[in-house]
């Protein structure tokens, strides 16, 4: 069960590349995330936050003060624009001081800040005054985002829970369901790409394209460089994990896998993914 010249034993081994700390939306922080998943077993751990690697470089600061078994990957997740829609592509295994990455992270994070302007101009619109402020308090290092305006909603009283407040203010359609600028695909993919790091398309099956609309991102995407798909994000069914092995065997992708782990729940994935589920596809940890 460990790594030996990028080759693996499959048995029983546990990887996780798709986790989120504090630093974007997750619940746990890095420090927390590194213990939980020594304590899972996790064999090889990539962080990827939404549009930072804040908590990545958090974890490996600690990691490093408390090192184990376990190999912890840089790791972020990238909103992107494609055909109308916005996607998430991971970043794996890049130099976050790069010179193209930490533009491309200074570029994410100036949009996240326009796009919670709008968010808080809309919501004190309502009545809800010091939306804004009060986001910005929760963020810490990391990258604001609806989830913060959640919390402040919720501790404000304005709403029972984070649920609430998105099924009300934030979901999708809702007064806070802010579009915002986000690059094109290509671009996202070019800062991964140069900073030495593999891109791989997130929960591809999330978008609810069509095949022939998957199809064509897929070729899309690697006529930019991407290299790597998504085969197990959270709790998919083995049908749709069938479907994305056929995907990536028939334009030649790597393979990724992670639990998309974002806080403890009944409904959401545990940390880690058995790599023996994923087949013999050629998978990114092989490189």
């Amino acid at each position: 069960n460990r790594f030996n010249v990028g080759i693996i034993s499959v048995k029983f081994v546990l990887i996780d590349f798709h986790t989120h700390t504090t630093a974007s939306d997750g619940t746990l922080s890095p420090s927390e995330l590194i213990d939980r998943a020594l304590a899972s077993n996790i064999e090889l751990l990539a962080i990827t936050d939404h549009d930072t690697v804040a908590g990545y470089q958090a974890a490996a600061t600690y990691y490093n003060l408390n090192p184990g078994q376990m190999r912890l990957l840089s790791g972020v997740e990238f909103s992107c624009r494609w055909s109308g829609a916005t996607l998430h592509i991971v970043g794996l295994g890049m130099d976050c001081d790069h010179p193209t990455m930490k533009s491309g992270l200074r570029t994410m994070a100036l949009a996240r800040e326009a796009r919670g302007e709008k968010i808080a101009d809309r919501l004190e619109a309502l009545g809800y005054v010091g939306a804004l402020r009060g986001a910005l308090e929760k963020v810490g290092s990391g990258q604001l985002g609806r989830p913060h305006f959640a919390q402040w909603l919720v501790e404000q009283g304005h709403v029972a829970d984070t649920r609430r407040a998105f099924d009300r203010y934030l979901g999708r359609g809702k007064t806070g369901d802010v579009k915002t600028f986000w690059p094109d695909l290509a671009e996202v993919v070019s800062w991964i790409t140069n900073a030495g790091g593999v891109a791989v398309i997130a929960h591809p099956l999330q978008y609810r394209f069509t095949r022939t609309k998957l199809c064509r991102l897929i070729v899309d995407f690697k006529d930019s460089g991407g290299t790597a798909i998504e085969i197990v994000n959270g709790r998919q069914s083995g049908d749709q994990v069938a479907q994305l092995k056929r995907a990536a065997a028939q334009y030649n992708l790597l393979v990724s896998a992670g639990s998309d782990f974002h806080r403890e729940s009944p409904y959401g994935a545990q940390l880690g993914v058995e790599l023996r589920a994923l087949g013999d596809l050629q998978g990114v940890w092989e490189h």
